[in-house]
C-alpha cells in the first residue's frame, strides 16, 4: 500500500448471499469488480474494500424482508463492516408487487431480490449494488462519501426491473418495487433461473435413460405405428401435455417436493415455491422431452425401413410418418421415465423444490477464514 493510499478512507462494504447456492455465485462474480464499480460510480478518493459471505442456508421466511435485514445488520456489527448488502433468491413483496431491493440508512444495510431481477440478474445487480451503497452511506450521511446527487428514482433508469420507490428518502428507508404484471412475470422468470433448471435436467438422467428404452420397445411394435397414424394432431398434443403433465406430478409427488404453509412459511410465499419448482420441472421435462423424440426420430429412421412401415400404414409413407411416429412413441415413453425417476437419487431430485437448499459446497465464507 502506498503511503498516499493509507491517508485515503476506507469503506468496508459487506456482500452476503443467503442462501449460498445461487445467490453466492451472483456474489462471488460481483465481489471480484465491486471495488472498481465503487470507485468509478460512488468517490474514487475511497479506498473501498468489498468483504463476501452468506447467510443462513435457509433465511427466515416468517419475518419477511424486515427479519433479513435484521439479520443482515447482526452481521454487519459482528464483521464491522460499514454497510452490508444481502443477495438472496428469496422473492419478496411489498404492497402486494414484487420487491426488487430495499435499503435502510438506519441499520446501514439493503437487501435485493434477485429473482425480481428477472433473467440478467447478474448485469442488473451490477447496475443497482453501487447505487444501493451510494444511497445508504448518503442517507446516513457519511462524511467520507460526498452525497449522492441523483434522487432514489433515478435508480429505475439503470435497473430495468425497478418500477417506483416508495419509502421516505429522508429516514433512508427506501422500497424499491416492480410493476404488478411485468414485474411478476419477471419475478416469475427470475425464480426459475435462480432455481437452476439446467441441474434439474441434469439430474434427471435415469428418467432419460429409462424413457429411451421405453421408447425402444415402443418402436418394434406395429401397433403403436397404426396407432401414430389413426390420431390426427390435436389429440397427439393432448396425448403429449398429459404425458409431460403425469410426469411433473409423478416427481412432485414421489420425492415431496411440496410446499406446505405453516408457521415459518407464509401461504403466498410457498404458492410462490410451489410455482417455481412446478416451472422448474417443467422447463427441465420439455427440453428432456426435446432429446427424447430427437433420438427416437433418429432410432425409428435407422431401424424400421420404409417398406415394412408402408406395408403395415397400406400406404406411401415420408418423412413426416416417422415425425409421428417419434411424437406418439415420445409421449408414451414419457410415463415409463416417469416411474424411472422413482430410482433417482433423493437430494438430486430435491433440489429441483425451490424452497429446498442443500447444504453448500465449493463457496467458502471470509468469516470462516
Amino acid at each position: 500500500m502506498t503511503h498516499s493510499e493509507q491517508h485515503r478512507p476506507e469503506i468496508v462494504v459487506g456482500l452476503v448471499a443467503t442462501p449460498p447456492d445461487h445467490p453466492a455465485q451472483v456474489a462471488a462474480r460481483l465481489t471480484a469488480e465491486l471495488a472498481g464499480r465503487l470507485a468509478e460510480r460512488v468517490d474514487a478518493d475511497v479506498r473501498w474494500t468489498v468483504r463476501e459471505g452468506w447467510g443462513e442456508v435457509a433465511p427466515r421466511r416468517d419475518g419477511g424482508v424486515e427479519a433479513l435485514l435484521d439479520d443482515l445488520a447482526q452481521r454487519r456489527t459482528d464483521d464491522r463492516w460499514d454497510v452490508a448488502i444481502c443477495l438472496t433468491d428469496l422473492p419478496l413483496h411489498a404492497e402486494r408487487v414484487p420487491l426488487v431491493a430495499q435499503t435502510s440508512a438506519r441499520r446501514r444495510v439493503a437487501i435485493v431480490s434477485l429473482p425480481a431481477l428477472g433473467l440478467p440478474q447478474l448485469r442488473a445487480a451490477r447496475a443497482a449494488v453501487p447505487d444501493l451503497v451510494n444511497r445508504l452511506l448518503t442517507d446516513a450521511s457519511d462524511q467520507r462519501v460526498p452525497p449522492a446527487d441523483w434522487a432514489p428514482a433515478e435508480m429505475a433508469s439503470r435497473v430495468a426491473a425497478v418500477h417506483r420507490v416508495v419509502g421516505e428518502a429522508d429516514a433512508g428507508e427506501l422500497r424499491y418495487v416492480a410493476s404488478r404484471l411485468i414485474g411478476r412475470v419477471r419475478l416469475l422468470t427470475g425464480m426459475v433461473k435462480a432455481n437452476r433448471p439446467g441441474r434439474a435436467l441434469l439430474g434427471l438422467s435415469k428418467l432419460l435413460v429409462g424413457a429411451f428404452g421405453t421408447a425402444a420397445f415402443a418402436l418394434t411394435t406395429d401397433t403403436i405405428w397404426q396407432m401414430g397414424d389413426a390420431l390426427g394432431g390435436l389429440r397427439l398434443a393432448v396425448i403429449m401435455v398429459l404425458g409431460l403433465t403425469a410426469l411433473v406430478a409423478w416427481l412432485i409427488v414421489a420425492h415431496d417436493l411440496w410446499e406446505k404453509p405453516d408457521r415459518e412459511t407464509p401461504a403466498e410465499l410457498a404458492r410462490l415455491f410451489n410455482l417455481g419448482t412446478i416451472l422448474t420441472l417443467t422447463l427441465a421435462a420439455a427440453v428432456s422431452y426435446l432429446v427424447l423424440f430427437a433420438g427416437t426420430v433418429l432410432v425409428g429412421a435407422l431401424l424400421i425401413d420404409t417398406s415394412v412401415l408402408e406395408q403395415t400404414l397400406q400406404r406411401p409413407v415420408d418423412f413426416t410418418d416417422y415425425l409421428t411416429l417419434a411424437w406418439i412413441t415420445s409421449s408414451l415413453a414419457t410415463v415409463g421415465g416417469a416411474i424411472g425417476s422413482g430410482l433417482e437419487n433423493e437430494e438430486t431430485v430435491r433440489a429441483a423444490a425451490y424452497g429446498y437448499h442443500p447444504e453448500p459446497g465449493g463457496w467458502r465464507d471470509e468469516r470462516d477464514g
